[in-house]
């Protein structure tokens, strides 16, 4: 049995669901994804949170480019609150202080602000731990699963098919057409198939006798504790200039804290590791006077990189009709307004906009030179 479609998408997490959602008006699009849950693995487990400093040059683009759409959402978007405004304060020990003069010299909004600011915030924070601060006050909350099911709609109501529980098997090029082997045994075809499978990109285009682009799968750890007697909902985000942890409001009475790992390791369905989740702890009570006596949930997803830390948004070119869309690392939730316009462009051959300046940084046959 076979089904034929104009586009198949590979993974249905933020940005494959972003990018089915553009095609949608005018492609039918299939979009195949292995779990039984869409957005199951990164998309799922994300820290949600918008900050405009956050990744290199290229994400940064599509990170400002996607400000409009989470301020002024679609009036279809499910949520009042898809973005919840949550400022962050970076704190710089001694040691930390030519970080915290990088990000304000980035020019982006970040200032200095005095640690007496800091302590009227955050009221848990533990004097002489830094030495200096920064606020950066137009970060936000985002709504990660109305943005996800959002993008999901729109690529359904446009006659898409969202194919879960449907891990390609087997992906070849026969008679200008990619073939996709799914689970069920079907056989769906089309003549552009599009990358979006995230830590399994690599993977997912040698099962297509593509050559891979490095991508490096690394695990990120995050705990939920109770703060005690804080009242942490209006609580900023705060985290050490040189981002070696974090915490930030969860369910209003908790707090998420994470060492921000990147630990390189397989795709696969990863789980939080215990010396992460204490690592992430001590470090988080070096600098504020919070007792932790458990530890109430925790777990672990996985970002994917290219070899250079950028965007890997673009044709192979050594066949016909293979996009790539992978290497978000962590920031696919919060340039995918912008990301799932672009690639849609890209695969239209239509002009791509202001996003257009940073396609020669995101090319991923940059990793195939020579």
């Amino acid at each position: 049995m076979s089904e034929r479609f104009d586009v198949i998408v590979i993974g249905a997490g933020i940005v494959g669901a972003s990018v089915a959602a553009g095609l949608g008006a005018t492609h039918k699009v299939a979009l195949v994804e292995a779990e039984a849950q869409a957005g199951y693995h990164t998309t799922g487990r994300s820290a949600a949170i918008w900050i405009r400093n956050y990744g290199p040059p290229d994400v940064r683009v599509l990170t400002g480019l996607s400000y409009d759409f989470f301020q002024n959402p679609p009036a279809d978007i499910g949520t009042a609150a898809l973005a919840v405004g949550r400022p962050i304060v970076y704190l710089a020990p001694q040691a930390e202080c030519g970080a915290l003069d990088d990000l304000i010299g980035l020019k982006l909004g970040i200032e200095e602000i005095g640690l007496a600011e800091v302590k009227a915030m955050v009221p848990a924070l533990i004097e002489g731990y830094a030495v200096r601060a920064a606020l950066e006050p137009d970060s936000f909350d985002m709504d990660v699963a109305a943005l996800h099911q959002f993008y999901l709609r729109r690529a359904r109501a446009a006659g898409g098919a969202l194919m879960l529980r449907s891990r390609a098997g087997k992906i070849a090029r026969q008679n200008g057409l990619w073939a996709v082997e799914i689970t069920s045994g079907t056989i769906v075809t089309a003549p552009v198939v599009v990358n979006a499978a995230g830590a399994w990109g690599d993977e997912v285009a040698q099962i297509a006798g593509l050559a891979p682009i490095g991508l490096v799968p690394c695990r990120r750890t995050a705990a939920i504790i109770d703060p005690g007697p804080y009242d942490v909902a209006n609580w900023p985000m705060v985290q050490s200039a040189a981002h070696e942890w974090y915490v930030r409001a969860e369910a209003r009475t908790k707090l998420m804290v994470t060492p921000c790992d990147e630990t390189p390791m397989h795709a696969h369905d990863v789980q939080p590791d215990e010396l992460d989740v204490a690592i992430g702890i001590d470090r988080m009570q070096q600098a504020l006077d919070i007792k932790v006596t458990r530890v109430e949930h925790s777990w672990a997803g996985l970002r994917n990189f290219a070899p250079d830390r950028s965007l890997a948004f673009g044709w192979d070119n050594a066949v016909p009709g293979f996009f790539w869309c992978v290497g978000q690392g962590g920031y696919g939730i919060q340039t995918a307004p912008a990301a799932g316009a672009l690639v849609s462009a890209m695969i239209m051959g239509m002009d791509p906009g202001p996003a257009g300046a940073i396609l020669p940084q995101i090319d991923p046959m940059r990793f195939r030179a020579g």
